[in-house]
């Protein structure tokens, strides 16, 4: 016995992503919403290929962004340049040592974490599962929510550099790396609105048919 109630689409029904409204397309016409006029679609049209490709695309991308240098330091002396990895171990000490642990969450963890999360949402979507829905569904939610802020080392790589310009002394320059992570950061963020959450309470065919 299937304990999933019916879904809008096997009712007939579709919900307008811009007002929300909720209507019964008519048959034979391309639908659009009654009220606003926005195209009207059952399912996003090819959600888990676009978020599949924007999904191995950002993990592609998340490489350089964690090899390549975010940051190099000019002095009289010399440069440095460090990576993520290496900044969240030079900022590993007595007295930093919470920084270090927020740059590491937030610079590798999670990034990490929202792909493989997205990748989980589609292998279970593709593949029918009609468990932990309400869970999955929780997962959405939170990798989407997460995506706002995932910008914040950006943005304090860019303050850092605007701030430290103290030539001829010692100044700061963007590395490659903070491009590839921010492009990591907005192919994610796209990627999770590329998914059709809707997919994860629908039924397999088979269930549909049955």
């Amino acid at each position: 016995m299937n304990a999933l109630p019916a879904t809008a689409m096997s009712l007939g029904l579709a919900g307008c992503e811009v007002c929300g409204l909720v209507s019964r397309p008519l048959a034979g016409t391309a639908p659009h919403c009654p009220r606003c006029g926005e195209a009207l679609h059952f399912r996003r049209p090819a959600s888990i290929e676009r978020c599949w490709a924007l999904v191995i695309a950002a993990l592609i991308l998340y490489l350089p962004a964690n090899l390549l240098p975010v940051l190099t330091t000019y002095t009289p002396l010399g440069s440095q340049s460090d990576t993520i990895m290496q900044g969240v171990v030079e900022l590993w000490s007595p007295t930093s040592w919470p920084l270090a642990i927020v740059v590491f969450v937030a610079s590798i963890t999670i990034p990490l974490g929202k792909l493989i999360a997205l990748a989980y949402l589609l292998i279970t979507v593709q593949r029918g599962s009609l468990t932990s829905t309400r869970q999955r569904v929780r997962l959405y939610r939170m990798v989407k929510f997460i995506g706002r802020w995932s910008m914040l080392d950006v943005f304090v790589d860019t303050f850092v550099v605007a701030l430290v310009q103290l030539k001829p002394l010692m100044w700061m320059a963007p590395g490659p790396g903070v491009m590839f992570f921010a492009a990591v950061v907005v192919v994610t963020m796209v990627a999770v609105n590329c998914f059709d959450p809707r997919l994860i309470w629908d039924l397999p065919q088979k269930e549909c048919n049955a």
